[in-house]
């Protein structure tokens, strides 16, 4: 249900009133849908936390014309511990790749890097 408001602000001004200014609010009340959760798509678990908010990390993928995958978008959501197994599965495929590297220093920075970590608070 509306609620109309309408003020009117008005001035004698010798032979009548002048009117100031009109301003009409209209109120009601709407629903909106909002999230409240997000499911991690690995193990299904819920990403709130005690906090009440929600923890979560999304990897993404938009593949472009002439790739394998052309014109297929990717969203997954992931929980704290999911999203830091699934670093430590690509820490481990990127060693498997380099492992017969020639490059020292690309391999011995490898070891010592933090794979995506892009700043610490």
């Amino acid at each position: 249900m509306a609620s109309i408001e309408v003020r009117v602000y008005l001035q004698w001004k010798g032979l009548g009133w002048l009117v100031l200014e009109i301003a009409m609010k209209i109120t009601e009340k709407v629903e909106i849908e909002t999230v409240t959760d997000v499911l991690c798509d690995v193990c299904l678990c819920s990403t709130q936390v005690t906090s009440g908010g929600l923890e979560f990390a999304t990897l993404q993928a938009h593949w472009g014309y002439s790739t394998k995958h052309d014109g297929e978008r990717y969203e997954l959501h992931l929980c704290e511990d999911c999203f830091f197994l699934t670093i430590a599965n690509l820490k481990q495929e990127r060693g498997i790749q380099n492992l017969f590297s020639n490059d020292d220093d690309a391999v011995s920075s490898m070891a010592t890097n933090e794979l995506g970590l892009s700043s610490r608070t």
